[in-house]
């Protein structure tokens, strides 16, 4: 752990650029899941009781460096007193003389929101210039958004270098668990990957299977794994130009002693369809016509058997079509396992990715695991093994 946090920093009677993600759904002005809100009220008011003034930087869609009053960052403040429960003074620009003056007539125990990073083009494109006039508003930088990581932005990257940085509340959450989860994990280590294609994760599956011990493969992707192996997967969804791949893969796998689990029995259909008339046969038997579409009871108990005898596990992406029952049943009954070894302590569970969020919230076992990740792209990249540069600036 290279980066501070706010107990390394002394903060009070200090300006504190707080870099958040409230990038929020919205419909008719009114804020439909205020979760992303929700998650940075720890740093906001560890921030006020140290007795510092929390100035949120933040982003709202893609404006692309124009003003567009239907994203501005204005439709949130009620939202944000509402959760934030103090006043929120709202400044309709991000850098200047207005973002100054309002900072500095700040009352205490208030936060200042700036206008959206993003109705600025430097932002994006981390202009020194910009990155200097954000600075210039603060004493301190704080990044709470682990979500925008990934992006060597002004408001992500530029500011830390310029200016004392640490984690916020929600930044060292997410740190402490992917580090745990990765890179000092308590060995077994699991991870399962899930998902349409091979082809959008094919570096997270190369840095896996040199770190971990166990690499279970669901979804779509171990259709193209089963072909590779000279599986007939009928129907299913698969890349058969990625075969040559997916065998590099279990290649790679058997070099670095981690032990790729494929299904061993599947449920297919003849269709893609909810309720769908369907059985269940081993996995080199999908007949010509039909397509897989979850992963049979036989697989899920060796899933759960790997589950058991592991310490850590990493999840991204469903064992099969969660979105229709009834192929959620696989994941639905992984994740119910993984969710009570991680109640009983018996296993570190750390997942991220929407589809992945989606479908252990549909399983009712996301709030037992030991850490969900929100943060979608930053979340994949750094399980691929990337640098982040939000993060790497931290790190200076």
């Amino acid at each position: 752990m290279g980066w501070k946090t706010l107990d390394d920093m002394e903060l009070a009677g200090k300006r504190v650029l707080t870099r958040v993600d409230i990038n929020v759904p919205m419909h008719d002005g009114q804020v439909t899941d205020a979760t992303r809100i929700e998650k940075i009220a720890p740093t906001v008011r560890d921030i006020l009781a140290a007795g510092g003034t929390p100035i949120l930087l933040a982003h709202f869609g893609r404006p692309k460096g124009e003003r567009l009053d239907g994203m501005s960052l204005r439709h949130l403040v009620p939202a944000l007193e509402q959760y934030l429960s103090v006043p929120v003074l709202f400044v309709a620009d991000c850098v200047g003389p207005a973002a100054a003056a309002a900072i500095g007539a700040a009352q205490t125990g208030q936060v200042v929101l700036l206008e959206n990073t993003r109705f600025y083009k430097d932002e994006e494109k981390n202009d020194t210039d910009f990155a200097d006039q954000l600075a210039a508003l603060g004493d301190i930088y704080c990044n709470d958004a682990f979500s925008a990581a990934h992006r060597a932005h002004a408001s992500t990257e530029g500011v830390a270098r310029r200016l004392p940085a640490c984690a916020g509340r929600l930044m060292q959450a997410e740190l402490s668990a992917l580090e745990a989860a990765l890179a000092t994990p308590k060995r077994p280590v699991v991870a399962v990957v899930g998902g349409a294609k091979v082809s959008t994760k094919l570096e997270l599956l190369g840095n896996l299977v040199a770190k971990v011990d166990y690499l279970v493969i669901g979804g779509g992707m171990a259709n193209t794994f089963l072909a590779a192996l000279g599986v007939d997967v009928g129907k299913s969804l698969a890349e058969h130009d990625m075969t040559g791949t997916a065998t590099e893969i279990m290649a790679k796998a058997a070099g670095e002693n981690c032990k790729i689990i494929l299904p061993r029995d599947v449920v297919v259909a003849l269709k893609f369809a909810a309720n769908a008339a369907n059985e269940t046969v081993t996995a080199d038997a999908c007949p010509a016509d039909a397509m897989i579409l979850d992963a049979g009871p036989e697989s899920v108990a060796q899933i759960t058997d790997v589950f058991k005898s592991a310490k850590t596990l990493i999840w991204n992406g469903p064992l099969g079509a969660f979105e229709i029952e009834p192929f959620d049943r696989a994941t639905n009954a992984a994740a119910a396992v993984a969710a009570q070894l991680s109640q009983l302590g018996d296993l570190i569970s750390v997942a991220g990715g929407g589809d992945t969020v989606a479908a252990l919230n549909k399983a009712e076992a996301a709030n037992k695991f030991t850490y969900i990740s929100t943060a979608g792209g930053a979340f994949l990249e750094w399980m691929e093994g990337k640098t982040l540069p939000g993060v790497a600036a931290l790190n200076q």
